[in-house]
């Protein structure tokens, strides 16, 4: 009959035999990589998915759900979007080196780059600085391209040799570049400057009247700046603007940027990186006004991780990047979307 034709599952013989070599591919990366964090003498951990607060950024969506204790009593609960609160216990119980092929779930991403479900490669050094975990991370993709043999990168007709030096690129001098604008200039004491921002690039892009800086600074960078990104080699686009630091400390010599760093190949970004703040009370402001911001929006708020703040204070200086392994495995193994290198795709949505 007409119309009643249903593709097969994905784990039908045919549909999982085109998804392979893929598999494959992956499966020799994560091989690659724990060897290398072994001989660097890291120690691989496994920290809890269900949290207090899943992260306390505007926009990372989380799925909630209710434990039920055995006195019957109930506490709400956050599958977590990072293994970065956990982590940062551990550096402050005294782990000096660890990472994490951790699990982690986020709402609302869907798409070629996004699962609601997908694996974050996360690690930190304790006692060192953020050009470190930087190298890591050059380092890492390499391993991975060597593991599965492929030559470079490819996607979206974009390519970039991931053996090649890759290019390092500040974020002011990404926006004077491919934007045309001075983006240091909308900044004072740590916080953006919206009318300067939006008077810069008010003929770039289309500025609402309740975009924030953010906001503006986002619609920039994603329209004018990551297109240019990764093309050739890899690009490490550092010292982001303070009021996108997130968790990252001020660089000291320049209190307008932040200890902050991405990397990108063939326009995707695979890695986030940051010198960690340690000061806990600006943590908790920045948090707060994170979720002042997500309330706005969204008629939500996520509760701050008081264990957290605590071992943010306690924990040593630092350093940590969270790469996105799908991504990564996607570029090495020559797929052209992320369920296409996951062992099992998101439930429901195939």
């Amino acid at each position: 009959m007409a119309g009643t034709d249903q593709p097969s599952p994905w784990w039908s013989t045919s549909r999982h035999a085109d998804r392979k070599p893929f598999l494959m591919a992956r499966a020799a990366i994560t091989k690659a990589v724990r060897a290398w964090f072994d001989e660097q003498g890291f120690a691989e951990v496994e920290t809890g998915i269900l949290q207090v607060s899943p992260g306390n950024e505007t926009h990372l969506h989380a799925p909630r759900t209710e434990l039920i204790r055995s006195d019957g009593s109930r506490a709400t609960r956050y599958l977590r979007t990072s293994p970065e609160f956990a982590a940062k216990k551990l550096l402050a119980a005294g782990e000096n080196k660890i990472f994490e092929f951790a699990r982690v779930f986020r709402d609302r991403e869907r798409g070629d780059l996004h699962l609601p479900e997908f694996t974050m490669l996360e690690w930190y050094r304790a006692n060192t600085g953020y050009d470190a975990i930087m190298a890591d991370t050059i380092v890492v993709i390499a391993h991975a391209a060597q593991a599965t043999g492929i030559g470079k990168f490819s996607f979206r007709g974009k390519t970039a040799d991931p053996f090649a030096e890759p290019e390092l690129l500040t974020v002011a001098v990404a926006f004077q570049q491919f934007a045309g604008i001075d983006l240091l200039a909308t900044i004072a004491d740590g916080e953006g400057d919206r009318a300067a921002l939006a008077a810069a690039a008010g003929a770039r892009v289309r500025i609402a009247d309740d975009d924030t800086w953010s906001d503006i600074f986002s619609k920039v960078l994603v329209e004018h700046v990551e297109p240019h990104l990764g093309q050739g080699r890899l690009t490490v686009l550092f010292e982001y603007p303070a009021p996108e630091a997130a968790l990252a400390r001020a660089k000291s010599s320049d209190p307008r940027v932040a200890e902050r760093f991405e990397v990108y190949a063939c326009g995707v970004e695979l890695a986030n990186g940051f010198g960690e703040l340690t000061d806990a009370a600006e943590q908790r402001r920045r948090f707060a006004s994170a979720m002042d911001e997500k309330a706005r929006r969204y008629g939500e708020r996520y509760p701050l991780d008081e264990e957290f703040l605590d071992a943010v204070a306690a924990m040593p200086e630092a350093s940590g990047v969270a790469l996105g392994f799908d991504r990564l495995v996607m570029l090495a193994g020559g797929a052209l979307r992320v369920d296409q290198v996951v062992w099992t795709p998101p439930a429901g949505e195939t």
